[in-house]
């Protein structure tokens, strides 16, 4: 705006100085509407149930939490315009500022507790019910069993252990019946009034505030989804309070989103209309970029990186995530950590990094990425203790430890997929793997492509022998990379469990000492790089394709991205 105005009074100044010029030029306003390349249809869009990248990019333009991060990575207030933290640390008060959903009703602190309560309830079965296990309560509710429309701990033996009961093929957790947990009573989140919400933790959590702004922990409108299950299927009933809000969803083409009238911040948002595709080949958005038909795009063709960054049509953002394979450790040969080993060190990352990816990644020698800082100010967690646990391509210990498992040369190796997400980097990566581990193992594979939704199902049901992954952390914090293969947890999806690896995971999340806490992350990291149930293979960075006329672009170190603060200029 102050461009334009600026322009108007020069040429005012330029008729008065000639004179005989009656017309001012006018000044073309660029339209406010950015289209960007998603790459997948979202498998749903449902804060609760979801757990990738692509839906929380569709989520966080759509919904505000009590906060949002800001360009620094910092949490900062929206739905709750302030709150206070007890001296413990446990007792948050949030207050909420005067909000409205879509459908024009308030956002109310009991919009946030039914919505906190929603996911952790074990009937929706979300994946990401962990992040609220911090709240005080949460976990015993996700994990109880539902007999009739009450909740029960799960029975337990003398020693323990969880009772089961055979049901058909199934064993199912069989309930105590004397261990009644009521929701409205045993969980810490509580809507004081509309305007206050009280939430109490099982333990001082470092970084809850950017929990809250994270996908899972977004209200929903109470009034609409305790009514409607398929709430979030349709764009009619699909009632949000973000900066955004959903228009259109033509499914496998594009999701259509516009400003939102009734969004508390809506002064500082300047966008007037956001278009998602979901392209998936990468080089046809490529195309589509480069004739105008795409201004940002979330893939790049990993052949054309060096090209496009250096012409100044792609950069490199940093990402605190990294890419790996997950073993099925409940399947033969990959219920032999000798086997996960062997396959684990006869692959080549550098030369992976060098000559696919080509976007500046490491090669991963341990899960937790670099980034993340350790106790110590100015330390590095990746640093501060172990930082590699295997050497890249080490072929001679790989043929010595299948060998060791029953399989020498590869022989008697039984037939096996890799699993990926459709996509031309995970297949020319999987392709490049599979070479590997034919020419030093002597084993041969088959890929498998599936389709976003169809392959994340399949990854849950445990229903693969290995299986691409990544991991974008969800906070700050190494716990957010290894609270995930806990037992039985919503993302772990390996089948592994270890009681000692478990233990440390809730020691951690029990421990305010700065130091003793990140002592029991490492061991926690280090049992894990024993069992080895996932194979690392690089740290991620994030190019994008990025139109030069798109201003103020964020995307965090996390992958998330947030058009509230960009225009087009």
């Amino acid at each position: 705006m102050r461009k334009a105005l600026s322009l108007v009074l020069i040429a005012v100044f330029l008729v008065s100085l000639l004179g005989g010029l009656t017309v001012v030029p006018s000044v073309k306003a660029v339209a406010q509407e950015v289209t960007y390349n998603l790459g997948t249809e979202p498998a749903a869009i449902d804060p609760a149930i979801t757990t990738g990248i692509p839906e929380a990019n569709i989520e966080l333009q759509v919904f505000d939490g009590l906060t949002r991060i800001d360009n620094n990575n910092m949490p900062q207030p929206a739905i709750a315009k302030s709150w206070t933290i007890s001296k413990d640390r446990k007792t948050y008060l949030f207050t909420l500022r005067d909000a409205y959903w879509t459908n024009g009703t308030p956002v109310t602190a009991y919009d946030f507790e039914y919505a906190w309560k929603r996911a952790l309830s074990p009937e929706v079965a979300s994946e990401y019910a962990y992040q609220l296990y911090y709240v005080y309560g949460g976990e015993a509710f996700n994990t109880s069993i539902k007999v009739g429309s009450k909740y029960y701990v799960q029975a337990v033996d003398a020693k323990g252990n969880p009772l089961t009961k055979k049901e058909g093929d199934k064993d199912v957790p069989v309930p105590d019946m004397k261990k009644e947990i009521d929701p409205s009573k045993n969980i810490g989140v509580k809507a004081l009034d509309a305007k206050t919400l009280k939430v109490y933790l099982q333990s001082p959590t470092v970084y809850f505030l950017n929990l809250t702004a994270f996908p899972t922990l977004m209200p929903v409108c109470k009034a609409v989804v305790s009514t409607n299950d398929k709430w979030a299927d349709d764009i009619n009933t699909y009632v949000t309070d973000g900066p955004f809000k959903l228009i259109e969803w033509s499914h496998n083409e594009k999701l259509v989103f516009v400003k939102n009238p009734t969004y508390w911040d809506k002064d500082k948002v300047k966008l007037s209309k956001i278009t998602y595709y979901m392209v998936e080949d990468e080089s046809t958005a490529l195309s589509m970029f480069q004739s105008g038909q795409l201004d940002a795009a979330a893939n790049v063709p990993t052949s054309e990186l060096p090209k496009l960054v250096a012409s100044g049509e792609a950069q490199i953002f940093p990402y605190l995530g990294t890419y790996y394979y997950r073993f099925n450790v409940t399947k033969k040969p990959f219920n032999d950590v000798r086997v996960r080993k062997a396959l684990l060190l006869a692959i080549n990352r550098a030369g992976i990094t060098q000559s696919i990816t080509q976007g500046g990644e490491v090669p991963a020698l341990a899960f937790v990425p670099y980034g993340i800082a350790d106790a110590i100010p100015g330390s590095d967690f990746r640093k501060a203790s172990q930082e590699t646990f295997y050497k890249d391509n080490d072929i001679a210990a790989a043929q010595a430890l299948l060998a060791q498992a029953g399989y020498p040369g590869g022989k008697g190796f039984p037939a096996f997929s890799i699993l990926y997400n459709t996509s031309n980097r995970h297949k020319a990566i999987a392709e490049a793997i599979q070479q590997m581990w034919k020419k030093n193992l002597g084993i041969t594979c088959t890929l498998k492509s599936e389709e976003w939704g169809v392959y994340l199902d399949d990854e849950s049901r445990l229903n693969y022998n290995v299986a691409r992954a990544g991991w974008i952390g969800d906070y700050m914090d190494p716990n957010t990379f290894l609270d995930m293969f806990v037992t039985g947890g919503g993302n772990n999806q390996t089948g592994w469990s270890n009681k000692s690896y478990d233990a440390l995971i809730a020691k951690a999340k029990a421990t305010t000492d700065p130091k003793a806490r990140m002592a029991t992350l490492h061991a926690a990291e280090k049992i894990l790089m024993t069992d080895m149930p996932i194979l690392p293979i690089y740290y991620y960075t994030n190019p994008v394709l990025l139109s030069k006329s798109i201003k103020n672009f964020y995307q965090s170190t996390l992958g998330f991205v947030d058009w509230k603060n960009a225009y087009m200029g």
